[in-house]
């Protein structure tokens, strides 16, 4: 796992490099998909990046970017990768800098490793849910080294005391949202709310600066793999608001439901 772990980190650092000299150097065209989400020239070279570089493992890529198996095919998969090479795309191209490369390791349907980088601040995230730690390092550039590990620190979760912290989406906190934070204040809580783009809101719960995150609009399975990865290794769960139970993955249906983001209890 430790290998398939620095294979993915190594990916991810080396995507986001590919991205930012994007993001920095060109003047990026947008394309419509046939959903009508946005897609650029970095999402595209970050993807072939990651794919390449993910095939020394020999299990299968599931990316946003990607040819997607059908599911006859996929649901023999026992393991998978699940990647978005861009995630935030519409971040990238207002140049808030808050867009995040997304590559998580899934088998049977449950999150195995997350790895989470933020290239425009260079920070990146990572865990195995099954050790029980998540980490953070700040690069000081978009690099893997032999002491890179080392500058490894370990984050923790919120705990709930005092004033409520939640994280919700710049472009998806909505009516339902404020319905959950008003159902908090009626409990007598204090609420903050932090905004934050792509995976940041996964990154926010699980080095403690947010307590909950809801979410009532769509999202992809590679939206959410890693971080979910992440947040189960600090004690934290992503729950379906339809079953309250963990998100599952390699779905027949790629679309998550709904979901909030809390500690186990």
């Amino acid at each position: 796992m430790k290998q398939y772990l620095y294979t993915a980190v190594e990916a991810a650092v080396n995507a986001g490099m590919i991205i930012m000299d994007i993001y920095e150097n060109q003047i990026v065209d947008v394309e419509r998909k046939s959903d009508d989400s946005p897609v650029t020239i970095a999402d595209k070279k970050a993807d072939i990046y990651i794919q390449k570089a993910l095939q020394s493992t020999k299990i299968p890529v599931l990316s946003e970017e990607g040819e997607h198996a059908s599911y006859e095919i996929r649901q023999n998969w026992q393991q998978c990768w699940i990647v978005d090479p861009l995630d935030g795309t519409k971040e990238f191209i207002k140049r808030n800098g808050e867009f995040t490369v997304n590559i998580a390791l899934v088998e049977n349907g449950k999150p195995l490793l997350g790895v989470i980088y933020i290239p425009a601040v260079k920070s990146l995230y990572f865990a195995i849910p099954a050790e029980k730690k998540a980490f953070k390092i700040e690069l000081d550039s978009h690099a893997i080294t032999p002491e890179l590990f080392q500058n490894a620190k370990e984050i923790f979760a919120a705990n709930e005391n005092g004033v409520i912290t939640l994280t919700s989406s710049h472009s998806y906190t909505n009516q339902k949202v404020i319905d959950f934070i008003d159902t908090l204040e009626t409990e007598g809580k204090e609420v903050n709310l932090i905004k934050a783009g792509s995976s940041l809101k996964f990154c926010l719960m699980a080095e403690g600066q947010a307590s909950y995150y809801p979410r009532y609009a769509p999202t992809m399975e590679w939206d959410t793999a890693a971080g979910h990865a992440i947040c189960k290794a600090v004690g934290l769960e992503v729950y379906s608001l339809e079953t309250n139970k963990p998100l599952k993955y390699n779905k027949e249906n790629l679309l998550n439901p709904w979901f909030l983001v809390r500690k186990i209890r």
